[in-house]
Formats: structure tokens, sequence, C-alpha cells
């Protein structure tokens, strides 16, 4: 069988709105990287970018545990020998929360030039505004809604979900991937 290959007329790309308002940031990261990636789509290819853009609101209202904010280690290097300076998270959220956000996300990506290419279309935003208003970006909350919302096209709706989905601890649901080859009736 041959690698399925999305042509760039099949790819539609939405703008998704993610408010972070008292979400775990672990939890909102996995989400983020996976709509980013794409994975929720039915034509994801793992060496192809068909992922949506996603705009972060309300970062700095993140929740994290306390532990986790002492515990919690960033390390980053000057380049100079000797030059390694670590952070907590409790310390780099206070000085700058879209950097965790970002960091968290980021690692979840592939590494290279589709991995990068994939971390710029992630927005992230302190407060509760966003400048991609023009965009027409539909409010995004759970695993659910990117289900509901792969059909939207100029009539982009707000999508949510039970007050009880998010962070309820539950496997998400699966998905079977099946194609139809036209005139042979077979699936793959």
């Amino acid at each position: 069988m041959r690698t399925f290959t999305p042509r760039p007329s099949d790819i539609n790309r939405r703008w998704l709105v993610i408010d972070a308002e008292g979400r775990r940031a672990r939890r909102m990261s996995t989400e983020i990287a996976t709509l980013l990636r794409g994975k929720h789509k039915p034509i994801w290819a793992p060496h192809v970018d068909v992922g949506d853009h996603v705009i972060v609101v309300n970062a700095s209202k993140l929740a994290f545990s306390q532990k986790k904010g002492t515990d919690k280690l960033y390390h980053r290097h000057t380049g100079y020998p000797g030059g390694i300076k670590t952070e907590t998270l409790e310390h780099l959220a206070a000085r700058d929360i879209e950097r965790v956000v970002r960091l968290a996300v980021r690692r979840m990506l592939p590494k290279g030039p589709l991995g990068r290419q994939i971390a710029e279309k992630l927005k992230i935003y302190g407060g509760a505004t966003h400048p991609h208003s023009a965009q027409k970006p539909v409010a995004t909350s759970c695993r659910r809604a990117r289900a509901a919302g792969d059909g939207v096209t100029a009539q982009q709706k707000d999508v949510s979900c039970p007050a009880s989905d998010p962070d309820d601890g539950r496997r998400k649901e699966a998905v079977a991937r099946v194609r139809i080859r036209n005139g042979s009736g077979k699936t793959s």
C-alpha cells in the first residue's frame, strides 16, 4: 500500500480559539499539539502539515499545582562556559507565561523543519483578547469539539462541550480511518 499524501487542495485550515482560564497546562498542551499537527483530521499524514491555526487566550490564568511550580525547572544555556541558567516554572510563568505554553507545546511537536513550520501556527496571548478576529476563529474547548467542527467552511459556528468533559481523565474516543477507493469497492 502506498503512503497517503494529502494534496494542498485537500487541506482546509481553520482558526481555533482555546480559552486557557483554569485549564491544566499539560492537558491543554496535548490538545493544542494535536490540533496543530492535524491528527484529528481524516487526511492526516505524518510528513505533511495539515493542522489548524490555534489561538490561546487567557494564558496568564493557567492552572499549575503548587508542587509543580516549585519543582519543575527550565534550563537554557548562554553559549559561554558555565553559562547554564535554571529557572523554576513559578518564576518563568510570572515573567513570561507565553513562553511556558509555547515550550510545553513545542516539545510535543516533531523536531526539524516540519515541527518549526507547525509551531508557527500557534498564537498565545496572556489576556482575553487577540488581534485575529479577521480570520473568524471558532471557539473550542475540548476534543469532542474538534470532530464536530471538521466540516465547517464559511459558516463557522461556536462549538463547545459538556462541562464534565475537558479534564475528566478519560481516554479519547477511537477514530477509525478507512479510505474507499473509487470503483474497486475495497477498503484499505
